[in-house]
């Protein structure tokens, strides 16, 4: 019997339930797949509390890895047999599952060289990561970049891309032990922001200039900050709100700090293009396979504990990456 993680209201990690689901044939345009593991993301978390609002009752999740157990009408690019990954949004939500039916066209095939684990670690996250490293702002070596939440699992990926570019990565943790993580990741600088002004040492590492690109993925609470941490038409890049959304602002307040740049950007705006996502997916696997780039899994949980996995992300207890093995 397959079995999903579902919810039938909005609100906290309480409201998650482990349910047996039935899965049927696929149809035109979808397979069924047996997953290897789900990746868990902050973005579930939205689902599940309503900020992102879908038809309730749902199941949950929007990443995952595994193998093809049968294909619709009209799928051809990949197999029975085949081992996949995917991330998504609406198109994919239901990724906490044993199996399930998905539609083929956000489905990767797998190197030999990637497991589906390290898969579900990184395919939204990686994904995430080789956008914001390029095709965000054209990168030069020797560049400096903020990175917030440097010791997440974007973050860990996003420091180790921008040290082989040659950026100069300036990272933030709310720990010690986060600030240990990393540096052994790519981090040349890291600020503690649970004691540190974020914004006066950003200025103190880079002789006052400040940075060319800040990733906030943290929101309401660096925000200032972040704009504070830029040089003069630095670019802002929202890329999470982890703290609550950003409170409205005057636009003009741009120009005051300096005629910054803001964007607020989505994955799936830049893997809408097959092609653009075939090459972005294709250079994230070659770092990885290569050793270039290490994936971090740093807690696995089982499908049944969703709550507890949810509370500890919530609660920011969890570095790298975080997986359901099934």
């Amino acid at each position: 019997m397959a079995h999903a993680v579902r919810f039938h209201e909005a609100g906290g990690p309480e409201v998650l339930r482990y349910e047996a689901v039935q899965v049927g044939d696929p149809g035109p345009g979808q397979v069924r797949l047996q997953h290897v593991a789900v990746g868990l993301n902050y973005a579930d978390t939205y689902f599940r509390n309503g900020t992102y609002p879908i038809p309730l009752p749902a199941g949950i999740g929007v990443e995952a890895a595994g193998v093809v157990e049968a294909v619709g009408s009209g799928v051809d690019h990949v197999a029975v047999g085949d081992r996949v990954t995917y991330t998504g949004f609406v198109n994919t939500l239901g990724a906490y599952s044993t199996e399930r039916l998905v539609p083929a066209a956000p489905l990767i095939r797998l190197p030999e060289s990637i497991a589906c684990e390290t898969a579900a670690a990184m395919t939204m996250r990686g994904l995430t990561a080789a956008y914001l490293m390029r095709r965000i702002y054209p990168f030069r070596a020797g560049d400096a970049i903020l990175l917030h939440a440097a010791a997440g699992g974007v973050g860990l990926i996003v420091a180790q891309w921008a040290r082989l570019l040659g950026l100069t990565v300036i990272g933030t943790v709310s720990t010690e032990a986060k600030a240990e993580i990393a540096r052994a990741h790519g981090c040349d600088h890291v600020i503690n922001y649970s004691h540190e002004d974020v914004a006066r040492r950003v200025r103190e590492l880079t002789d006052g200039a400040g940075v060319s690109v800040v990733f906030d993925s943290v929101g309401k609470t660096t925000f200032e900050a972040s704009l504070d941490s830029l040089k003069r038409r630095g670019l802002m890049v929202c890329v999470g709100t982890a703290s609550g959304p950003i409170p409205p602002f005057n636009p003009q307040m741009l120009a005051m700090k300096g005629s910054l740049y803001l964007t607020r950007p989505a994955l799936a705006d830049y893997i809408a293009d097959p092609a653009e996502k075939a090459e972005l997916a294709a250079e994230l696997f070659d770092h990885v396979a290569a050793g270039r780039i290490r994936i971090e899994i740093n807690q696995r949980y089982a499908l049944q504990d969703a709550v507890q996995a949810h509370r500890d992300l919530e609660s920011r207890k969890t570095t790298g990456s975080s997986i359901f093995v099934i």
